[in-house]
């Protein structure tokens, strides 16, 4: 379905054709109509789905074909992390380039300079805006805030939301706007937890379930069964053995990030790092760089692996095991974007091999086990069911890993 079917006002499809738009989505085609009419939407979506248009498209139209108030906000869209509202800010920008739609992202970590720009947007009006909850509770608080006009909210990654501890802040934020309004829905997964809080806040919606926990099945995932002290060294190795472009290496801790960071540059590797003791400004710079192509590896901790929209992605290494299925699922749903292909390597050392498991049994298939250069010495055996804490598991020496693509020499600089 193309976007011309949809019947948007000629101003925004100037910025659709602009942004090199053409087909929508699977979840673009079903959420984009209910919206139009006006229903209430719950919708599962995979990462990469496109649900960020699905929900900016029609509410941009909506507010430009219809008689709204200028001096309060007519949307809300609130998101679990500053980098998501920066990201959504973007994209609101580019598709409403040719309208005359208003716009502000409000989180934390800002300046005196941003506070004073939010305060003026949240009490003399904005047509859109994106917020952390943290942040709108503590305008609120401040009693400024306008939301007497407001026709449309939106909860953007709803599930993560309310893993981050944000619930009662966004029921806060809701028991302050008005009860007539369109309530829009999404979320990657529906846990128990989400459809208790949708039937709170939802009237009668409108249910589109285009999410899969699983990643799609062009991402080439591969698993390497490693020491904790071999990991480094075999980040090293892949990323010198192939020419990948652009690299996002997910690690569990802040402290893993740093050292690995640090060792990748140690070895002339052109790598930053983004986490939440870097300042905003520095955490901006250094995305923005890496969505540039300038940066081609990125080391991050869980920060980056659910909304953030980086198409070009080849690559991505989970140097440690996620939590979770679902973790993982996003994690290496940053590669094979759009139409493009993409790899995944996991790092599991011996601890890891029963949480590892649990993964596979969510994909509903093992992933495929690469072999360790004999170079790096012995190696575990895979073997999750003696594998717990500190165990050592059985020990095989470790063999050639072939690749389709060999390539010598540092391909980072």
């Amino acid at each position: 379905m193309k976007f011309t079917q949809f019947g948007f006002d000629n101003r925004l499809m100037e910025g659709i054709e602009a942004s090199g738009y053409e087909e929508a989505t699977p979840v673009q085609q079903q959420v984009i109509p209910h919206i139009l009419e006006g229903k209430d939407i719950i919708a599962s979506a995979q990462t990469g789905t496109g649900k960020t248009a699905a929900f900016l498209l029609p509410l941009i139209h909506k507010i430009i074909t219809s008689t709204h108030d200028q001096h309060t906000i007519n949307a809300l869209v609130i998101v679990p992390t500053r980098e998501l509202a920066i990201q959504i800010a973007q994209h609101l920008e580019g598709l409403s380039y040719f309208t005359n739609i208003s716009s502000i992202a409000v989180y934390g970590g800002g300046d005196g300079n941003a506070f004073i720009q939010e305060k003026k947007a949240l009490s003399m009006g904005a047509d859109i805006v994106v917020c952390t909850p943290g942040k709108m509770m503590a305008h609120i608080k401040m009693g400024y805030v306008k939301f007497e006009g407001l026709k449309y909210l939106v909860l953007d990654e709803a599930d993560r939301m309310l893993d981050m501890g944000f619930y009662d802040d966004i029921m806060f934020i809701i028991n302050h706007l008005p009860p007539q309004r369109q309530n829009l829905l999404f979320s990657a997964t529906m846990p128990h937890k989400i459809r208790e809080m949708a039937r709170k806040i939802l009237h009668n919606p409108e249910e589109v379930n285009i999410s899969i926990s699983k990643p799609p099945e062009k991402i080439i995932q591969q698993a390497f069964m490693v020491y904790d002290t071999q990991k480094i060294p075999l980040v090293l190795f892949l990323l010198k053995e192939r020419d990948f472009k652009s690299v996002l290496i997910f690690c569990s801790s802040k402290l893993s990030v740093k050292q690995l960071t640090r060792e990748l540059k140690r070895n002339k590797l052109n790598a930053d790092e983004i986490h939440s003791d870097l300042d905003q400004d520095k955490r901006e710079e250094v995305l923005i760089s890496f969505k540039s192509g300038r940066l081609p590896v990125l080391v991050a901790t869980d920060i980056l692996s659910r909304g953030i929209d980086i198409d070009n992605i080849d690559l991505v290494i989970n140097y440690d095991v996620p939590h979770d299925g679902e973790d993982y699922v996003h994690r290496i749903g940053r590669t094979a974007r759009a139409a493009a292909d993409g790899t995944a390597y996991t790092l599991v050392s011996v601890k890891e091999q029963r949480k590892f498991m649990s993964i596979e049994k969510l994909l509903g298939k093992p992933v495929p086990k690469a072999e360790v250069p004999t170079s790096f010495g012995e190696t575990p055996a895979y073997n999750p069911a003696a594998s717990s804490g500190g165990a050592t598991g059985n020990r095989r020496p470790g063999k050639p890993r072939r690749f389709n693509n060999s390539a010598s020499g540092n391909r980072h600089k």
